[in-house]
């Protein structure tokens, strides 16, 4: 008997390679997954300006980057954005200005596809070679409430289908429907019950890590895991013969890890 759903994540035409460079713009979700991409030796440049939760911010960040890597991952929060009265011009963060300096609005599917489009092609004006993963953000808006929350991710997946579908070079990774459809369960949530939690994370990055790496990826986060392990290791005599001992095997997996993987940084 089979009692959950399984999200079917299409292969990609294209494999992320060991330790290559990504960049991550987007909600805080993108920052969850950069950090795990940090932390398994990818070059990782997430959000170089701050946190970006709607189409307009992740394309105003996008303008900002001059050198773009192969793979860039683009994480949708929400449709809302926030207008200051006094220019019209939509702003990425309100700085703590007082509330009644700006006007906030919702954007229609067709605009947050305007924006994404013009991202994406500012993106392959820059790098040719580029791979675009969109992805929407499981985390909900308690302050929008949750059906209002519900729209505006409807919006997004709505939008991100629409542009993934116009270029091959640009895809679309489930994580929205991973944690909503195939973990759906509060024990997946953090304590605010909307975050996804570490656990919730993990699983994403599991099936990421599934459909998108290639097969000499999988083999370097074999060999890496155990030294990443030993690295952390927090030993009760750090001083001691036995742990010096330990600690100058480990950097010796770490020199032939450097040797083997031309891109891998410590």
């Amino acid at each position: 008997m089979e009692f959950r759903t399984v999200v079917d994540i299409p292969k990609p035409a294209f494999q992320i390679e060991p330790c290559e460079r990504i960049l991550l713009v987007g909600s805080c979700f993108a920052d969850s997954i950069g950090q795990r991409l940090k932390e398994d030796k990818f070059q990782v440049m997430v959000n170089p300006f701050g946190v970006m939760y709607n189409p307009v911010s992740i394309l105003h960040t996008i303008e900002r980057i001059d050198k773009i890597p192969r793979i860039v991952f683009l994480t949708l929060g929400t449709n809302h954005v926030y207008r200051l009265k006094e220019t019209g011009e939509i702003v990425d963060n309100c700085e703590k200005r007082p509330a009644v300096l700006f006007q906030e609005e919702v954007l229609t599917t067709e605009e947050c596809a305007d924006y994404l489009r013009k991202a994406v092609e500012l993106l392959k004006e820059r790098n040719p070679e580029v791979q675009i993963v969109m992805t929407v953000s499981p985390i909900r808006y308690r302050k929008y409430g949750f059906h209002e929350s519900q729209l505006s991710k409807a919006t997004l997946l709505l939008a991100a289908d629409m542009v993934s579908r116009e270029s091959s070079t640009t895809h679309y990774f489930p994580a929205y429907e991973i944690v909503n459809d195939e973990l759906r369960d509060y024990r997946f949530y953090a304590a605010d019950m909307v975050h996804p939690s570490a656990q919730a994370v993990d699983y994403v990055w599991e099936r990421l890590s599934e459909n998108y790496f290639s097969e000499a990826t999988k083999r370097f986060l074999t060999e890496w895991k155990p030294v990443k392990q030993a690295l952390h290791h927090k030993p009760f005599h750090p001083d001691s013969e036995e742990y010096k001992v330990f600690m100058d095997k480990t950097m010796l997996k770490v020199e032939a890890l450097r040797k083997k993987y031309s891109n891998f940084v410590l």
